[in-house]
This record gives C-alpha cells, structure tokens and sequence, in this order.
C-alpha cells in the first residue's frame, strides 16, 4: 500500500474492478516526483494479482521522434497475434512498425488495428494498459491511444495513463477521466520519510519536510541533499530544479567513463546498454557506481540486475526517475553533449532514421547533408503513417539547411503535412517561417493554397476570390493545370459561402472549363453547383445522373454527390455518397469519411430517413471531432438539433445549435450559419412558437446578416411560409416567395420546387388554393416523405378550417400515419389534434420496436442483418468487434428476437 494514496488507490481500484464486464481510461496528473509512477506501478501490481494482462510502456524524451515507439514497447508481448488481424489492418500495424514497406499508411487504420489488438487479447484475459510520461510519447503513439480511450467502454479493458503537470490531456474537452495526484497530507509525509530516512537529525528532518512539501520524491532524494553545504544555498530553487541538483550532486561520484557513460544512455533515444556502451567506450564497470548510487537499473529478460554483468547485449539501462536524465543531460558541458550524439551517430550506422537524428543534435550550424538525412526520414515517418513525426523532421531539416530555398521548401511540406493532421496552430507557426521569395512559382502557389484552404473560415469574400482566380491563371500560364484547378475549387466553395456577383461567379467557371481534362470531370461539375448553382443546376443535375451509370471510385462519387446536394438534388446525392462513403471507410480515411458523413446526414433529413440521419450524423461529428474539423462538427451538429427538434426534444436541439455556435467559432461560414438557424427555426417551429421560427429563418434571407444564404433559402421556405401563416405573418414573406419563384424558373431543382408547391398552396387565396394544394399533392413525391407529411397536414387543416370535415380526414389520417413511421413525434401530434378538431378520435402513437434502439444499435443491427460478422461490421464502424456484440446483446431483447438470424425480419424494411 502506498503511504498517504489511500483514496487515488481506490479510485484505480474500482477502475480494475470494472474488469472484465466493462472497461474505462483515467488520466493521472501530477508534478514531477509526486508519485504518478508509483501509482500505476502499484496498479500494474494489483491488476496482476487479478489475473489481468499488464501492457506497459513509458515515454521518454529523447524518443519522441521515433515513430510508433511508445505503441511498439506497448504491444510487445501482442506482436505475435498480428497475423491474426483483418488484412488491411495487419498490413497497417506491420507499416507502423517498419516491418515492411509503407505506402503513406492511414493512421486511423492503425489506430483500428490496435484495437483489434487488445480487443482480441482481452476476449481471453482483461487487460490493462499503463503508460507513463504520456507527455513524452512519440506523438503518433498518442493518437493511437486517443482513439483507444474513446472506444474501451464495451472491453474488458482498462487504460491508465500518467501526464505532467502543464501538458494538454489527450482528449480536447470532456471525455478522459483525470485523477490530479496532490501533495502528501503532512502526517502521511512525515511517516514516508521516516520509512525512507530513518534516523533524520530533527533540524534536517524539519528541514526536508519543509522543502519537500509533500512530495514523495523530493522526501526520498533531499536528506542527503539538504545534509550537506550545497544543501543550504538553494532554497530558492524550485523543487524541480533541486531533485536534478539532488541527483547532480551524486555524478561527482562517478568516475569521468562513468559520467560520459551516463550521458550517452541519457542522449540515446533507446534503451539498448550496447549501444550507450559503445558510444561511450566504456564498459560495463564503468556503470556499477551509477547503479549502486540508485541513478539507473539494467534490466534484463530475467528481472532487474542490480549490477550490471558483462557485456551489454540484450540488456536496457533505465534511468531510475526522468529528473535523473535530465540531470545527467543538463550538467553536461554543452561540448559534451554535442559529442554523445555525434558517438551515437556513428554506433547506429543500421538505423538510418535514429542516426539522422543523433547527428541533426550533434552540430549548431546548416549542414546540407544531415538535412537531407532528415528529410529523408521525414519520408519514411510520413509512410508509416507518423505524420506528426514527419513534421518535426522536416522542421528540423529546415532548421539546418545549407540554401535558403531548400529551407523553404521543407517549411512548406511540413506546414503541408500539418494541415493534414489538423494541427491549425502548427500550421500558422511554419507558415510564419516560408520566405516566399525564396520560392519557385509552383512552391509559392502551393503556398498560396495552402493559405487559401488554412485560412477559409475567413471568407473575405470577392477579394479573396479575386486572389484564388489569379493564383489558378499565373499556374495555368506555367504549366501546372491540376493545382490551379485546385485554387478554381477554392474559388467556387467560396461562391457557396458568399455572394460575389455573377461577374465573379462566371469568371470562376470560365477557368474552370478552360482547365478542366474534359466537361465530365466530377471536380468540374462540382465547381459548376457551388459558383452557379441556380445558373446551372439544370446542366450540373443532367451530368450526375449520367456519370452516375457509370463505374466510379469513391473520389468521384464524393464530388459528384456533393455537387447533387448544392443543385438540391438530395436523392441523387444520397446514393453517390453511399458508395463514397463505403470506399473511405474501407481506407481507414477518416478525416474525409467525416465530411462525407456531414453531407450525407442532410439527404437523409430531406429525403425523411430520420434514423438513418441521426446515425450518419452522431457518426460524423464524431469523426470530425477526432480529426480535428470544426467546420465539419458544427455542420453535424446544427443537423442534430434539428433532427432534435422534429423528435420534440426542443431543449437538447437548443443545446445542440449552441454547441454548433461554439464549434464554428469565429469563421464566417455563412453556410454553416444558416445551418444553424434553420435548426432553430424547425425547434420552434415544432414547439408552436411561430414568430419565433419566423424570426430565426427569415435571418437566412437577410442579405446583409451572417446567415444569409442564396441557395439555403430555397430548402427552408416552405417551412418559413407554414411558420408565418400560423403566426398571421404572409404578407412579410410573399416577396421572398417571389424571389425564390424567378430563381425555380431558371433551375429544376427537386427540393425547391417540393417548397415552391407547398408554399403556393400555403400563401393562396381561397379560390386558388384547392388546385394549388392539388398539383403539389400530385407530384411525385415518392423520395419527400416527409415533404409529402407536411402538405397532407397543411391540406387537411385547410379543408377543416372550410369544414370539409369528410375530405379532411382523408388527409389528416394519411399525414398522422406518414409522421408517425418517419418517428416525427411532434409533427403526429399535430395531426392529431387537428383530426380530434375534425370529430375523429386519433390513438396516441405506440414507440415501434425500432425507436428502442439507439441509433448506434440500429446502424450495427442493419448490418448484422445484412449478413456481415461482427469484425466486418467493426471495421467499417471503427469499433472493436466485442464492442458490436456487446450492442447486439443489449438490442436483441429490445427488439423481441434471440437470434441473429431474426434481425432481418425484425427490421422491417430494413428500417
């Protein structure tokens, strides 16, 4: 037990006690020496006695460039089972580790397969994870255990990490528990010192108790430091800089083998003692005193050698605490230290990776060839899936390089590499760096898009535009026609967000035909919907249904399903994404799977498929949120809270649409804006508060305000007509319907013309009403469920209010019954009220076995009913595959069956 942790011993206690029902994470945080080590050590110890597998493995801050290291000392004992793991993700993890040759490895497929991993090994017995010094980790390694930490709650497996004070936590927000490790109460203190330091003279007692404050390692290392002469000269050191000043003061001991020894281990980002030993030309003596004196242990297969034997070969050298390293390193004449690095260059000559670094540490001046070794890890780290170990390296080359445009070319692929992790405040730093003029004009116009794309929350507008469009004309002068295609992209997104007049629209889509391989490229299409979506969307409709016939991968599809969603073609999008989506799964492409699951989840609001809607949608902005999109996050966020509102849940969709609001933070991306405000319209409107559903979607058609949006209009107004018709408003929207009238005579857009309909019908006069309500119910409807829902209301109310109570009914019972299978709870209340008005009783509506189901659940019980097993499934979720059955364990009884061969016919219609 121990001393004065009685209650943080509990706390991990209960966590083990989870075990192997249900699994968790904890954080322990704390200063150095507080006894965060101790801590896990014990709980190594006590998960042991339970029969639970120990993974362990410490960061070390020399080995934070390393990729994979951390997950490697993690998964050692595992490393057997790999062969064991599904195709893609075996390949993966073998990448990670160097084992074979990479191919730019997505790292969420590493991610999977560590998962797999565990989840395969704790099928057999619990496991636990503890991992020390998280801070000091190699950063790919910290990814892997970030989305580890989100998925265990269904595994008989428990992570137990340690950090420092003054790091950030894996996870951003709320999410991983964290435990802060306190100083010691004073009497606990007192009776850890007197275990550790009996006999203390009472003046150096009280002395020690004093400078320690309680902290563990500061009451084992001080009374012989507080003993002395020294001892006395630093009380006004913080206790950090005395433990190292403790530990210092013990190297005088050593003889000068056996400090030069000391720092090799210290500079040597490994453990192995052969190579320190080398590096230093020492030998195995020349450690005895180190060891004797408590600085290090060598460890071996067997156990842990006090003194080390002959030879170094399979044996490691631990520093006893991470302070003693940095003693070791810090107390080193500069000199000295430059030269441990350049010996252990010259020791790993079969490490090409370890020793760019080694010799990248040994020199203070531009060494062209070093650099080069560097850029070329970098290479090898970007394979394998390590990009952020890729950005370091490339950074560091710059750092060196000999000519000013090589420097600024590895500036730039590492500013690149971090727009691809997501990283907005690295990104910003190397910007800062690039000297453009040092530049040739292809890297300056990469340099521009990237800017371009880094910077897009700023939306400045046709200036910007303006910028992109001639960027994308100097590129297309130089040769460089699929890069200045990109800046066209960005200029017609661009479009989308803002409205640039049509002499800036047309001019983007001049120069995008012009560059263009040929008029059914998806990439030209879909510039086509964002810069003229109104202008072309009878063009941009005809093409996607052609090329949809075709065979397409899952780029192209995305595109395409992207410019179907700008053009109003929600059913047509909807199936292009599906098959988008499905090839990005299979990639482990998650960042992009994100976007493309945002996108989907509108479809499946607008075409009524609720379920499907919310599942794509808490799927999204998970994904979103883990690869670092908050655009991406708000947009699922607003189509939650609306999906909330529909279900009547007004107060969780509030909560959403805010949540949305923090998410976008300052970017003025009027798009997601709208977004927003729509959702808040649809809450109040469901709740019956229609002037205040009024308000907030007439904000989506003030041109001057932040939600404005040209094309967003037309999805909401038949709701913004329904909404000022009840609230005895028609005359503040006539004009807007006619806007959107000249705009449905220039497109065919499917989802505007359904609102066109329904608002006609909504704003007639009496004498045209009947036949206005009568073409909109004769449309095909077939793919609006729910648009078709809403007239049916809207047509039967209005047949009662005229005391057509027969006709009524008809109407009222249909809506009453569309609403009540789409699960629009608010919307069949409504209706039946209206029949109750009409003279007819009208049953509450009875949950369906499917509204049992969380949308998780059913997502997973769609699939298993599809026939895939439960690894399948779990490589397409992104979820062990005992996290599945876990799921389908808790839905069978909800749904009445115990089998999974019932799932089939327990989903009707497959949902």
């Amino acid at each position: 037990m121990l001393i004065g942790r009685e209650r943080e011993t509990a706390r991990i206690g209960a966590l083990l006690d989870g075990l192997p029902r249900r699994g968790g994470a904890l954080l322990v945080r704390g200063t150095p020496g507080i006894g965060k080590s101790a801590l896990v050590a014990a709980a190594a110890d006590d998960a042991r006695r339970r029969g639970v597998v120990v993974l362990s493995a410490a960061g070390v801050q020399s080995e934070t460039h390393l990729p994979f290291a951390g997950l490697h000392q993690l998964l050692q004992p595992l490393l057997g089972t790999i062969d064991a793991l599904p195709e893609r993700q075996r390949e993966a993890l073998r990448a990670a580790f160097g084992l074979r040759e990479a191919d730019d490895t997505e790292p969420f497929l590493i991610a999977l397969a560590v998962l797999t991993l565990l989840s395969d090994a704790a099928a057999r017995r619990p496991v636990l994870v503890a991992v020390d010094d998280v801070q000091w980790l190699d950063r790919p390694t910290t990814e892997v255990l970030a989305f580890l930490v989100r998925r265990v709650g269904a595994e008989p497996v428990a992570v137990l990490m340690t950090i420092r004070d003054g790091h950030p936590s894996l996870l951003p927000g709320p999410g991983l528990p964290e435990l802060e490790l306190e100083r010691l109460e004073p009497a606990a203190a007192e009776e850890l010192l007197d275990v550790r330091a009996p006999g203390l003279a009472e003046g150096v007692r009280l002395r020690v108790l004093e400078a320690a404050a309680g902290n563990p390692l500061a009451l084992a290392e001080l009374p012989v430091a507080l003993g002395g002469e020294e001892g006395a000269e630093d009380g006004f050191l913080p206790l950090t800089a005395r433990l190292e000043r403790a530990f210092a003061a013990r190297l005088g001991e050593l003889s000068p083998s056996g400090r030069r020894l000391l720092l090799a281990a210290a500079a040597n980002d490994g453990p192995d003692l052969a190579e320190a030993l080398a590096a230093a030309g020492a030998t195995p003596a020349d450690l005895t005193p180190a060891v004797t004196a408590g600085l290090v242990l060598i460890e071996e297969k067997g156990g842990v050698a006090k003194v080390p034997k002959q030879g170094g070969v399979g044996r490691v050298v631990r520093f006893r605490h991470p302070l003693v390293r940095s003693a070791v390193y810090r107390t080193a004449a500069h000199a000295e230290r430059l030269g441990a690095h350049a010996a252990l260059a010259e020791v790993l000559g079969a490490h090409p990776d370890r020793r760019a670094w080694h010799r990248a540490a040994a020199i203070e001046r531009p060494d062209e060839p070093v650099a080069a070794e560097l850029e070329a890890a970098a290479a090898r780290a970007r394979r394998r899936g390590a990009v952020a170990v890729a950005v370091t390296a490339l950074r560091r080359a710059a750092e060196i390089s000999e000519d000013r445009s090589v420097r600024a070319r590895r500036l730039l692929r590492a500013a690149e590499l971090s727009f691809e992790l997501g990283r907005g405040d690295q990104v910003a730093a190397l910007l800062a760096l690039v000297e453009p003029e040092h530049l040739d004009e292809t890297e300056r116009a990469r340099l521009t898009w990237l800017g371009a794309v880094f910077d897009e929350g700023k939306n400045e507008g046709p200036d910007r535009i303006r910028r992109l469009i001639a960027t994308a004309e100097t590129l297309e002068a130089s040769g460089n026609r699929p890069l200045a295609l990109n800046f066209v992209r960005a200029a017609g997104l661009r479009c989308w967000w803002t409205e640039p007049g049509w002499e800036l629209r047309d001019q983007v889509l001049t120069l995008a035909r012009r560059l263009a391989p040929g008029p059914d490229d998806p990439g030209l299409i879909m510039i086509m919907s964002t810069s003229a979506p109104v202008e072309h969307g009878a063009e941009v409709i005809e093409r996607v249904r052609r090329l949809r016939e075709k065979s397409l991968d899952g780029a192209e599809a995305r595109l395409l399903g992207v410019a179907a969603t700008a053009v109003g073609d929600y059913p047509l999008s909807r199936d292009l994404l599906e098959t988008a989506i499905a090839g990005l799964r299979a990639q482990g492409r998650l960042g992009v799977l994100a976007q493309a699951l945002c996108s989907q989840t509108w479809n499946e609001v607008f075409c009524g498929d609720w379920r499907n809607a919310v599942l794509a949608g808490q799927e999204g902005e998970r994904l979103a949120r883990e690869s670092g999109q908050p655009r991406w996050v708000a947009s699922c966020l607003a189509v939650l809270a609306l999906l909330a509102g529909l279900r009547g849940e007004e107060e969780q969709g509030l909560a959403l649409a805010a949540e949305g609001d923090r998410a976008l933070g300052t970017m003025n991306i009027s798009s997601i804006r709208s977004m927003l405000q729509h959702a808040r319209g649809m809450i109040a409107l469901c709740a019956g508060r229609h002037d205040e559903a009024v308000d907030y979607l007439l904000r989506i058609f003030d041109r001057g305000g932040p939600a404005y949006h040209a094309v967003w209009r037309h999805w909401v107004i038949s709701e913004l007509v329904e909404a000022a018709v009840l609230a005895r408003r028609q005359d503040e929207v006539r004009p807007l319907l006619a806007e959107l009238e000249a705009d449905g005579r220039k497109t065919p857009a499917p989802l505007l013309h359904v609102g066109l309909r329904h608002a006609r019908a909504l704003l007639a006069a009496d004498a045209d009403a009947e036949r206005l309500y009568q073409e909109a119910l004769e449309a095909d409807l077939s793919t609006w469920p729910t648009s078709r829902a809403r007239l049916l209301l809207s047509h039967g109310t209005w047949l009662r209010r005229r005391r057509r109570v027969h006709e009524a009914r008809a109407s009222l019972r249909a809506a009453r019954d569309a609403f009540d299978t789409l699960g629009l709870l608010p919307w069949g209340e409504r209706a039946r009220q209206e029949l109750r008005a009409a003279g007819e009783a009208s049953d509450l509506r009875l949950p369906s076995t499917l509204d049992r189901l969380t949308p998780q659940e059913l997502q997973i019980a769609r699939l298993a009913a599809a026939g895939l097993s439960n690894r399948e499934i779990g490589q397409q979720l992104y979820l062990s595959p005992r996290t599945v059955s876990t799921h389908l364990y808790r839905l069978f009884p909800k749904l009445g069956i115990n089998a999974r061969s019932q799932l089939r016919d327990a989903l009707p219609g497959n949902g």
